[in-house]
């Protein structure tokens, strides 16, 4: 990796590598799943075999969790609406947090990460994918436990605050 000055990294930057190191943790940082090789795309099946390994990794590094109940937030896209999500989800019980249409502001990545995450890689520039990908990684590993807790905390009421706005931006 070389570190020189260049142009802060892009929304559009971000987004390209955002599905190659989704990472799913809980509220106190643990990741449970880390997933999506490079040149594979999500759709019902795969996303249903995300969630199988997802619901293995809770059973593993959080026990007791899923007895107590879990509570998945995802939006509206057609891989977490299709028939087949909606059975696995039924037939394990998963609560979804209701999503609002086109209401992106309500992904914790959105507008609790990737603020953090582009001021921390700005002036950073990558040599190849892999230094990219370790940056990241590296970062989110030395991210504070209160940094996932106040992320995750924060969608509830920002959640209440879209419902009400019948799907409107929510700004804070």
């Amino acid at each position: 990796m070389t570190h020189v000055k260049s142009d802060p990294v892009t929304q559009a930057d971000l987004a390209r590598q955002r599905s190659r190191v989704l990472q799913y943790r809980d509220a106190k940082g643990v990741i449970l799943l880390d997933i999506l090789p490079q040149g594979q795309c999500i759709n019902a099946a795969r996303y249903c075999s995300t969630l199988d390994r997802l619901k293995e990794a809770i059973r593993r590094k959080r026990p007791g969790l899923l007895r107590r109940g879990v509570v998945l937030q995802h939006d509206n896209a057609t891989p977490h609406s299709a028939n087949l999500t909606q059975q696995w989800l039924q037939r394990y019980g998963w609560e979804i947090l209701p999503h609002p249409a086109h209401s992106p502001d309500l992904a914790p990545s959105d507008f609790h990460l990737f603020g953090p995450l582009k001021r921390h890689l700005g002036g950073i520039a990558f040599e190849t994918e892999d230094d990219l990908i370790s940056e990241l990684r590296n970062w989110f590993d030395n991210l504070d436990v209160d940094f996932f807790r106040v992320g995750i905390n924060s969608l509830l009421s920002r959640w209440q605050k879209c419902v009400n706005l019948h799907g409107d931006y929510v700004e804070k």
